[in-house]
């Protein structure tokens, strides 16, 4: 149904109102364009989204765009003449996971993109308790920076064991302390017993590959809040491997979801938790920013209780009529309080969101098919047009991901000047009512429907009064211990005049991405 309204004339693929509820299997859309894939090869083998399966069909059957059929408003992203792409900032790659090693090694030589086969074995009493182990030939694992000792960088410098995920297409220096997943399973830690993964979206062949061959056949626990048809499907993916199991987290309440994402890694030698915010799929582990590892435990920093907040996330709920109804309110009021004898302020704080722009997908490693991770719904964003006027951009030269869709939830308190923190989260909950709660009854009960996780940094846990702001993510031992790695640049900018925020259900046909496409999601 073709309808018009304040970003233009659009055509509604479907409804998405919670921010990445997964409804049952629908019809087939109608493509705009004729010769464009359907059918299962172009869906996702996984449950997902509404919208990460319109990114997966634009991937399969990409829309070229053409300046003869659209009229530009803006040019693609140039390329560096007789350079390296790596000098932009951005680099365009494919799946290296999923390719045969002699054309990993192409696309690596080709896009400047260095890649590391083999993983260095800890040194000698490196590890403390737990027994050395030198990697199995063969595992073509994917490691943080050129050859580096994960133990050197795991202990070297960061006290609060906050990291990024490697990023394929960026300069090497910004990976230099990030890590894959496969660098998280490593044997390097200790000999596995068992392990669970609590997540919402699940690519159990994947899963699998991404575990030592050592590992593959041990005891796995998928806990997951699939429901009727995802359910049966997350089941008959699972029913190859016989050391699976699957547990369904219980989920009563309409439009809730299991978004929770963490693993439980036990060892012989003691278990290790992981709190993280991506989907154990391909996709959030190649080319997005994401990230790992208040009463009653906040103190009032002088003058703080004036100190704005900031929201970073990848996906947004409906907030109401107006910004009293829940944003600024129940939302904000809980997060400006710094200790029980701290006053309420909460309306007269500044409130930041960040929340990528049309231009920051059109510009990114992997095009507009990022905003299929940003389930922004245009029958959501029509509701609530004041909202967009809190929105900034997303930009992050500071840890080199600028062009790297956010996948990563944060949420901060920092200081007027943006030099320090009264504390920092980390977590898979993402802008809405669903996952932060909302107060019923008169405010005597709040409902939250769905489960997330997170982790709270608090300056108190280091002995100190606030956090001071790394200036740059990775600078490494020349910067005090104690600044905190802040993963995008601060302070934020707000959108300009032209800045839309990012809609996955509308199409975007007057200016191609950075592979030349255009995006029609149906």
């Amino acid at each position: 149904m073709s309808q018009e309204g304040n970003y233009g004339r659009w055509t509604i693929s479907s409804s998405d109102e919670s921010e990445e509820e997964k409804p049952r299997p629908d019809e087939p859309s109608t493509s705009f364009l004729p010769h464009a894939e359907q059918g299962a090869a172009s869906e996702p083998k996984y449950t997902c989204s509404e919208a990460r399966k319109a990114a997966h069909r634009r991937k399969v059957a990409p829309v070229k765009f053409s300046s003869t059929d659209s009229v530009s408003e803006a040019s693609p992203p140039k390329r560096q003449k007789g350079g390296s792409q790596e000098d932009l900032g951005w680099c365009l790659s494919s799946s290296e996971d999923e390719l045969p090693p002699e054309t990993q090694q192409k696309q690596a030589k080709d896009t400047g993109v260095k890649e590391e086969k083999g993983l260095p074995s800890p040194r000698d009493g490196a590890v403390p308790g737990a027994e050395h182990h030198s990697p199995s030939a063969g595992h073509g694992l994917e490691m943080s920076g050129e050859g580096q000792d994960i133990w050197d960088m795991l202990g070297k410098g960061n006290p609060f064991q906050f990291y990024l995920t490697r990023v394929s297409g960026i300069k090497p220096k910004y990976n230099s302390g990030a890590l894959h997943i496969r660098d998280i399973l490593s044997p390097l830690f200790g000999t596995l017993v068992s392990s669970a993964q609590f997540n919402y979206c699940f690519d159990v062949d994947w899963l699998i590959k991404q575990y030592p061959p050592e590992f593959r056949k041990k005891p796995i626990l998928l806990v997951h809040g699939d429901k009727r048809e995802a359910k049966a499907h997350l089941h008959a993916q699972a029913k190859p491997y016989e050391n699976i199991a699957l547990c369904q987290a219980k989920l009563d309440i309409a439009f809730g979801t299991h978004h929770t994402k963490m693993m439980l890694l036990l060892y012989e030698e003691g278990l290790r938790v992981v709190i993280h915010t991506s989907n154990l799929i391909h996709a959030d582990w190649h080319q997005k920013t994401q990230g790992f590892i208040l009463k009653e435990h906040t103190s009032s920093t002088p003058k703080a209780e004036s100190w704005p907040v900031v929201g970073q996330f990848s996906s947004v709920g409906s907030m109401g009529a107006d910004e009293s109804k829940w944003l600024c309110s129940e939302f904000k009021e809980s997060l400006v309080t710094l200790g029980k004898e701290s006053r309420a302020l909460g309306r007269a704080v500044p409130l930041h969101l960040i929340y990528p722009s049309v231009e920051n997908v059109r510009t990114s490693l992997e095009g507009y098919p990022a905003g299929g991770s940003l389930p922004y719904s245009i029958q959501t964003a029509e509701k609530q047009n004041w909202l967009h006027s809190y929105f900034h951009k997303w930009s992050a030269d500071t840890s080199g991901r600028s062009n790297a869709m956010p996948h990563i939830k944060t949420y901060m308190r920092p200081s007027p000047d943006f030099s320090q923190l009264a504390w920092f989260l980390v977590t898979s909950a993402n802008l809405s009512k669903a996952a932060w709660g909302a107060l019923e009854k008169n405010g005597a009960q709040l409902m939250i429907r769905s489960y997330e996780l997170g982790v709270l940094f608090l300056p108190s846990a280091f002995g100190l009064d606030s956090f001071r702001v790394k200036q740059k993510f990775f600078s490494g031992s020349q910067e005090p211990t104690a600044s905190f790695p802040v993963p995008y640049d601060l302070p934020p900018e707000l959108y300009g005049s032209k800045d839309r925020p990012w809609i996955w259900n509308i199409p975007y046909v007057k200016a191609p991405d950075t592979h030349g496409n255009m995006w029609v999601p149906s």
